[in-house]
């Protein structure tokens, strides 16, 4: 008997670490075939061939989602080596927290680029499949930061907040058999803390997810139950947070 996930190829971006490693490999061990990209070669190998010689079918290519034609080609590349997309799971993201004083502009334009232009660029590319397919499921992974705004988050809130706008209008817009789901996590385990530059703020994001934070599984987890629900029901959001987490 199916269970929902066997057999779909999902395609995932930021899968070199934390959710998107942990989704991949849960996923290919429930039957998945699975196609990771990030900028990270090394690491998508050795997650690659962890999936392999566990008895799983999976495949990579180096992208950086924040360029359109490496999104294109990267998901291309998954057609190409599997036949088709089932899911794609906009995971690649990049949070940099600040007071906005500081005018960290860099870090602005680049979450802007990968958590924002990321998503839209995987749209773009993999949304005509699903019409032909007349079937295909997004998965974009927002943030209770896209619920709530913080002080010092105001520009990864702004990127998340985005990300559920964008998802619930593709939901109205996408056609026939295409399902779409938002993850909101709170503190998960994960490279996100490594994100801020700024010293300060970067000391208390860190301490945070040493307190709080769940393992990265738990996301896994949830995605997959997003995917494995029969065609006509669509998950449309998910928010989970770690049992101590205040906000």
């Amino acid at each position: 008997m199916s269970n929902g996930i066997q057999g779909k190829v999902v395609v995932i971006t930021g899968a070199s670490s934390g959710l998107g490693e942990a989704t991949a490999r849960l996923l290919a061990s429930r039957g998945a075939r699975v196609f990771l990209g990030a900028r990270r070669t090394d690491r998508l190998s050795a997650v690659v061939e962890d999936i392999q010689r566990a008895g799983g079918q999976a495949g990579s290519r180096p992208v950086d989602v924040g360029k359109r034609r490496e999104v294109e080609a990267f998901v291309q590349a998954a057609v190409e080596k599997f036949g088709r997309i089932d899911v794609l799971i906009n995971n690649a993201g990049l949070m940099s927290i600040a007071p906005l004083a500081k005018a960290m502009v860099d870090e602005w334009e680049r979450m802007i680029d990968i958590n924002l232009k990321g998503m839209l660029y995987g749209i773009a590319a993999a949304l005509p499949i699903f019409e032909r397919q007349k079937g295909g499921q997004f998965i974009n992974i927002s943030s209770v930061a896209g619920l709530k705004v913080r002080s010092g988050n105001a520009v990864y809130a702004a990127t998340k907040h985005a990300v559920r706008a964008l998802s619930e209008g593709l939901r109205q817009e996408a056609g026939e058999g295409i399902r779409t789901t938002i993850i909101s996590p709170g503190v998960v385990e994960s490279e996100l803390p490594l994100g801020s530059s700024d010293p300060e703020s970067a000391a208390g994001v860190k301490e945070l997810y040493r307190r709080q934070a769940i393992p990265a599984d738990s996301v896994a987890r949830a995605i997959a139950y997003a995917i494995e629900q029969p065609p006509d029901v669509d998950v449309n959001e998910i928010v989970l947070r770690p049992t101590v987490q205040e906000f």
